[in-house]
């Protein structure tokens, strides 16, 4: 299947550089139009049906997420362009959608291409996008939600239903409030970046918790923590004295 593309880049270097990379070393993609600034964008996506529309996040008109507020009903993958690393990342994280940060890496490209083809599911990533729109709309950093990447598909999930995270080799696994656990094929690591802002903390190499949940703090056995769900969560020593302050402040 052809994957039609739209491509939003206001520098003319980076927009052609992108079209040659997408027409040359991706299989199967055809580069249907271009668009340089927030304006023009929107014109050319009521015009085209594209499948993918590259979306660069700074725009000397405006930002990338200006075009998404004008488009009423979605029927496209979005991948994000930048060469600034900022919060919106972190925001288009929490959303579990795509974003190649500049120079563009090929590899990470063709990556890119290949998950959009094989995604395409028009009614998740709506909330995908309502959710991440929501979150840029915020005063503070505090998000409301993440999405999580399953085997079973794309789930939307409170952050304050978090009550840990749990490390399972190059898994983790999301332990609900709900009795309920996830299994995300993403690093600890990851999450770790994406929640120490949201009051969560990282207490051992196989643990992240949130410390709204925190129950009980047992100095005996080398120190342990309690969780709300009565779940026993192993606390590195050189974590305690953080933790404690941490717990104290709070």
């Amino acid at each position: 299947m052809i994957l039609k593309v739209v491509i939003v880049e206001d520098e003319k270097h980076s927009r052609e550089t992108l079209k040659s990379l997408l027409e040359e070393f991706c299989k199967e993609v055809q580069v249907i139009a271009t668009a340089s600034n927030v304006d023009e964008a929107v014109k050319v996506l009521s015009i085209f049906s594209p499948d993918v529309v590259f979306l660069d996040i700074e725009l000397q008109s405006g930002v990338g997420f200006d075009v998404l507020e004008q488009i009423k009903e979605p029927n496209f993958e979005v991948i994000f362009t930048t060469a600034f690393e900022k919060y919106a990342i972190k925001a288009i994280k929490f959303s579990s959608l795509d974003y190649l940060l500049k120079p563009i890496d090929l590899d990470e490209l063709q990556l890119a291409v290949e998950k959009a083809r094989n995604r395409m599911d028009t009614s998740v990533y709506r909330q995908q996008i309502d959710n991440l729109m929501h979150s840029l709309t915020r005063e503070s950093n505090r998000q409301e939600k993440i999405c999580l990447a399953t085997t079973a598909g794309m789930e939307f999930i409170a952050i304050e239903d978090i009550i840990l995270c749990k490390a399972d080799g190059s898994y983790t696994s999301f332990i609900l409030k709900n009795k309920k656990s996830l299994l995300v094929s993403k690093h600890l690591k990851e999450y770790e970046n994406l929640l120490v802002d949201q009051q969560f903390m990282r207490v051992h190499n196989s643990y992240l918790i949130n410390l709204k949940e925190v129950k009980k703090y047992i100095k005996s056995d080398g120190g342990y923590i309690i969780m709300s769900n009565d779940m026993h969560v192993s606390l590195s020593p050189r974590k305690k004295d953080e933790l404690l302050d941490v717990m104290r402040r709070m």
